[in-house]
């Protein structure tokens, strides 16, 4: 009988395999796990979904090209459904249950801090897409957004500037958390180190998910009456739509108080009527509208997997700042896990250092040998009536990032790990 049975068993084995079915053991042994970590509900979903759509044509697209070490890519795909603390628990599933190689996710600052002391612990890898406050540099993340150098600081400069209007007083309107609050004690810094005095700075900060902006459109009003103001937003996630739904029914234009954004792109003015908004502006990396071959073939591909996958809207499908970022990330760490010939966390750090990759902004992006930042062009693009961006300014090439503001005493020598 046990002869019988065994004889049974690769029987079924065979015909299994031969119908392309394999066991859990070999299907785990010839694939690589990645962890996807954003929410796909809750205020922030509007942002997050579509970095977890764009990781998967990434890895789509690498298991069709051979995959990595000659494993496919196999991605676990977790809602962290806008709630900070339960970042933290599922990353730690992520790591220590479903047994990831690197995880790509996270939006808000919160988020990162959450989830931070376990992939600590753990020593695990997230790689981090979006732009942020700086004031930190971990072994364990590397950060694929923005310092503030690269976005923030270039933003004011230009809004100062003549051909940015010439602002003389600020408006700093966040949601109330890490971010906004961190950026905008740099930001006043900054603004005190260019002679503008506290009179002339209003800061003021809104819940995640708040709704009600018409008390605040109107104090910007009155504000701006006390002579050439502009407005900098690091409002996050879905609170974006009636802020920017209340500029228009105040007929706030940008030849009057322009605001810039440094978390509204093209993703999120899809939801918005862009034409009472023409002319604000937003400050990120990259914008869909930058005409280079590189752009034109990542804005075709997206529009197509969109299409493919029955995405939300496919039709309107566009790109951003965010999903380029996460799309140069996971390409690196392919990069770097085929140069260490393992996905072990330390040999993938260490072949990190000083990887290249050919990005849709139009310029070879690369991860800094030291500080885990890339170097990244700087855009300012005001909003068109198609919720596109027209770049009016933009750097030379790639800035080395500065993860701890010069403008924050005590920052001098910080720069590297």
């Amino acid at each position: 009988m046990k002869r019988r049975n065994f004889i049974k068993t690769i029987a079924l084995s065979v015909s299994l395999a031969a119908a392309g079915v394999t066991s859990f053991q070999a299907l785990a042994a010839d694939t690589i796990k990645v962890g996807i970590l954003h929410s796909l509900s809750g205020t922030m979903a509007i942002s997050e979904t579509t970095l977890k759509d764009t990781a998967l044509m990434a890895i789509e697209e690498i298991n069709a090209h051979g995959g990595v070490l000659g494993k496919k890519l196999e991605p676990v795909v977790i809602d962290p459904a806008s709630n900070w603390p339960l970042f933290a628990e599922k990353a730690r599933q992520l790591i220590s249950q479903d047994k990831v190689a690197v995880v790509f996710g996270c939006w808000t600052s919160v988020s990162r801090k959450s989830v931070l002391p376990v992939f600590k612990e753990l020593n695990s890898l997230l790689f981090y897409p979006v732009q942020y406050e700086g004031e930190e540099l971990e072994k364990n993340v590397f950060y694929t957004g923005a310092a503030p150098n690269q976005q923030a600081i270039p933003a004011v400069e230009y809004l100062m500037s003549k051909e940015g209007g010439g602002a003389k007083r600020f408006v700093l309107l966040g949601t109330d958390y890490v971010y906004p609050r961190t950026t905008n004690k740099i930001l006043r810094a900054f603004l005190h180190s260019k002679g503008v005095k506290d009179s002339d700075i209003d800061e003021k900060y809104t819940p995640f998910g708040h709704s009600d902006y018409q008390t605040i459109v109107a104090d910007i009003k009155k504000f701006a009456a006390g002579g050439k103001t502009a407005v900098i937003s690091t409002i996050n996630g879905d609170s974006n739509v009636p802020f920017y739904k209340e500029l228009g029914n105040a007929g706030l234009k940008a030849t009057n108080v322009p605001v810039v954004a440094f978390s509204v792109g093209e993703e999120e003015l899809r939801g918005v009527d862009t034409k009472p908004l023409i002319g604000h502006l937003a400050a990120w990396n990259y914008f869909e509208s930058v005409k280079n071959p590189v752009n034109t073939e990542f804005t075709k591909k997206w529009k197509a997997y969109s299409v493919k996958m029955k995405l939300a809207n496919a039709n309107k499908a566009v790109t951003n700042d965010p999903m380029e970022a996460t799309y140069v990330g996971i390409n690196m760490w392919k990069q770097a896990v085929e140069k260490a010939k393992s996905t072990d966390t330390d040999k993938v750090i260490a072949a990190m250092a000083g990887q290249t990759f050919k990005a849709p902004d139009g310029f070879t992006m690369e991860m800094d040998k030291t500080n885990h930042h890339l170097h990244k062009p700087v855009f300012i693009g005001e909003i068109k009536a198609d919720g596109q961006f027209n770049v009016v300014w933009k750097t030379k090439g790639p800035l080395r990032a500065q993860p701890w503001s010069p403008y924050i005493p005590g920052n001098e020598g910080k720069q590297k790990l």
